[in-house]
């Protein structure tokens, strides 16, 4: 019956919680009810003394139970290309390899998994989240270099390395990439002071590469940092925004120098040797004239000379001889026709078209003859030639 109906308690509502008999529990009961259950569940409850041993055994096994779950949360797998440094209250203990390992569970033991094989980069001098563009991304305090000429200069360079030794990794240096960019910084500074804009910029690029990577490991390896650098990157090497269009002027001007130079070398590559080979062969034409020339001198002086010997043996045979010899030679050329007819007074008929022809091939087979030995001769025939050219078909009588 509700409390608000006829014949109902008007002294009883739901808000003022008058005339009821329910209190607040106990807590003694409360206590009291738990050390019952608990005791039941470790085998122990109310009965005196009696059960006390079957309490503490229960304790022991939730003891046992709980250094069993401690021991087993210290197994850890490392994984390949990792490895795990074990530390005790802070002190290297061991590095372990990948595989599974076990070592004294937190907080007496910790381990730190470290990879060796990942590849890590460092940026300097400019950041590659930035815009592309020219200007964009760039870190001026890291990025601008003073030459040693004192020039200026914008390097932006990314270093690429590898930890070589998990234990001096982490406890030799406190920050590691904090640490390598300085060095980085340091030593590029050092080898870009030492060099020239132009040799920097231009045909000194992977030397100063390569000098950077040795300097930045030489000092990683005395500050024992457990690091390998695998590469370092020249990202882009320009000079100041503000002398850029001077700089490429100077630029093209080299380019046009060297392409100049290369042109000339190619035209005295051709011409250089054409001239020697021609001065090669009139130098052997000229030896070759030369021994030609004394050949055909020597010749005629040993004919001279055996004519001589010959001629004091006998003055006037060899005299008629010469003669003979002589007039063969001279008149063989023209077309002089000789006829001997002393002593008699009858007319001859002789062939003198052919006697002509005949005598003019013997001429000049004997013409072409002496112009090979020496061109004297072949001059003198020549001359001989024209002149008794005008006394052809004539007839003379002799004697």
């Amino acid at each position: 019956m509700s409390w608000n109906e006829p014949g109902g308690d008007k002294n009883k509502d739901p808000w003022s919680g008058r005339n009821t008999e329910n209190t607040p529990p106990d807590l003694d009961e409360a206590m009291r009810s738990l050390q019952n259950k608990l005791g039941g569940l470790f085998g122990g409850g109310n009965n005196g003394d009696n059960n006390s041993s079957p309490s503490l055994k229960g304790l022991g096994f939730l003891a046992v139970g709980a250094i069993a779950l401690w021991s087993a949360s210290g197994f850890y797998i490392v994984d390949e290309g990792n490895r795990g440094v074990v530390t005790q209250f802070g002190k290297y203990v061991e590095t372990t390899q990948p595989g599974l390992n076990w070592h004294v569970p937190k907080p007496i033991e910790n381990v730190e998994v470290i990879n060796i094989s990942q590849q890590r980069f460092l940026e300097v001098g400019y950041r590659s989240g930035g815009s592309r563009q020219r200007g964009m991304g760039s870190v001026p305090k890291e990025a601008l270099m003073l030459t040693k000429d004192e020039n200026i200069v914008d390097i932006r360079m990314a270093v690429q390395y590898q930890v070589s030794d998990a234990k001096k990794y982490l406890f030799n240096i406190n920050n590691q990439t904090a640490t390598l960019k300085q060095v980085t910084e340091s030593v590029e500074r050092g080898v870009i002071g030492a060099n020239t804009m132009d040799f920097v910029l231009t045909e000194g690029r992977s030397q100063v590469v390569a000098n950077i990577k040795a300097e930045i490991q030489k000092v990683m390896d005395s500050y024992e940092a457990g690091i390998q650098i695998t590469s370092v990157n020249l990202q882009d090497a320009q000079p100041p925004e503000q002398v850029q269009s001077a700089f490429e002027d100077a630029i093209k001007a080299r380019e046009d120098k060297q392409r100049l130079i290369n042109e000339a070398e190619t035209y005295a590559n051709d011409v250089v040797p054409k001239a020697r080979g021609a001065a090669a062969r009139l130098t052997q034409e000229a030896e070759g004239y030369k021994s030609r020339i004394i050949s055909a001198a020597e010749g005629d002086v040993s004919r001279f000379s055996q004519i001589l010997k010959e001629y004091k043996k006998a003055p006037e045979v060899t005299r008629k001889r010469i003669y003979l010899d002589t007039m063969e030679e001279v008149m063989s050329g023209t077309d002089t026709v000789l006829v001997d007819v002393k002593g008699s007074n009858n007319m001859m008929y002789l062939p003198l078209d052919k006697l002509v022809n005949k005598s003019s091939n013997v001429g000049t087979q004997r013409s072409a003859n002496s112009y090979q030995s020496t061109s004297k001769p072949a001059t003198s025939s020549n001359s001989i030639n024209s002149s008794r050219s005008s006394s052809r078909g004539r007839v003379e009588r002799g004697r």
